[in-house]
């Protein structure tokens, strides 16, 4: 049963008992092992954390509920965030349900519907910006600065806290078997920091015996981390990674470095492969950023990168039905009279024979 992050592992987590807790019962996520994925790369194990079936549909509402939780025990009656979406949504909600105001810059005509759907039903003040995600980070940390608002996005260490606790939940959930790599995809860089950290802290109380190799990957219009470069206008179906500049690029090549492991690109064609082979393969429907998880295992899969026997988890940051629009645009469905003929012929053809069989 979902009781939230914070009162989960209330032991990693500085609140104290008697102390408002802001939560929608975050967390919990299912470890789901890509079976049929796993057979198809040939020798590891792929598994799957769904962060899609979290409240707002994405990873972070486990940062937003410790961020928010904390504002309103600072006094703080507003909270603000730049985003490309899941922010948007995640900080609405967990604002709604504290009953203070959210306001949320989004770049112009760059955010999917779905996340923008969930933002204003949500109650926030939208406020679009005729710029990139990073055009409006810097607004709002700017507007933070002042004082009368609290910014939540993942520059807000309360905000990296709570997301550690994906790294706790998959040491609990693989039990007894040691993780050797963790595949996430990487945006403005916070939630691969987070999870490293959060490995490190399961194993300085021995929960884990070793350490993961972490693996990030960037879409490759928006690559900044892999490139050594900021991109100024970074372009990727991948919306929810769209980030020239990450705000934790530091922490992610910390992780990176400190784990011995990498952080590379892939590009839109194999995000959106990666995507469809997670839905038909294995029944899980995420967002194209979410699916560059897997895509970097695939591609380092063919460069015979890991070991055989390797145990792999690949974070899953978000829900498909918050970006849909490539889905449905690059498939066009054919209409079909109300004649049985017709249909029987259609469904039998795919079958392999014919509507006479």
């Amino acid at each position: 049963m979902r009781s939230g992050i914070i009162n989960t592992y209330k032991e990693m987590y500085d609140v104290l008992d008697g102390e408002s807790v802001i939560t929608l019962q975050e967390g919990n996520t299912p470890l789901l092992l890509a079976e049929n994925i796993s057979r198809m790369l040939g020798k590891v194990n792929v598994y799957l954390k769904y962060e899609g079936l979290n409240p707002t549909g994405s990873f972070k509402d486990r940062g937003m509920t410790m961020a928010v939780t904390k504002a309103v025990q600072s006094g703080s009656k507003a909270i603000i965030c730049a985003s490309t979406g899941n922010t948007s949504a995640s900080a609405a909600a967990y604002a709604a349900k504290a009953n203070i105001k959210c306001f949320v810059l989004i770049p112009n005509n760059k955010i999917a519907v779905g996340k923008l759907a969930q933002a204003i039903m949500y109650g926030a003040t939208i406020l679009p910006v005729e710029g990139n995600f990073d055009d409006a980070l810097r607004l709002v940390r700017d507007i933070a600065e002042e004082g009368r608002v609290t910014l939540v996005n993942s520059v807000n260490p309360h905000r990296l806290l709570g997301q550690r606790s994906g790294a706790y939940e998959v040491c609990d959930q693989l039990e007894k078997k040691e993780l050797d790599y963790l595949s996430i995809p990487v945006g403005n860089a916070g939630n691969i920091s987070a999870y490293w950290a959060g490995f490190n802290d399961y194993y300085r109380i021995g929960k884990i015996k070793k350490l993961p190799k972490m693996l990030g990957f960037q879409a490759e219009g928006a690559a900044p981390i892999v490139e050594n470069s900021i991109v100024e206008n970074p372009e990727t179906v991948a919306t929810a990674i769209r980030i020239g500049n990450p705000a934790s690029w530091d922490k992610a090549v910390a992780a990176r470095n400190e784990s011995k492991g990498a952080v590379e690109k892939v590009t839109d064609q194999e995000i959106l492969e990666a995507q469809r082979l997670l839905a038909s393969m294995e029944g899980i429907f995420v967002e194209p950023a979410s699916a560059a998880s897997l895509a970097g295992v695939i591609k380092l899969a063919k460069e015979d990168y890991f070991p055989s026997g390797s145990n792999i988890v690949c974070i899953l940051t978000g829900n498909g039905l918050k970006d849909t629009e490539i889905v449905t645009s690059n498939n066009k469905l054919k209409p079909y009279s109300v004649n049985i003929k017709e249909i029987k012929e259609a469904i039998y053809r795919s079958l392999g024979g014919n509507g006479n069989d």
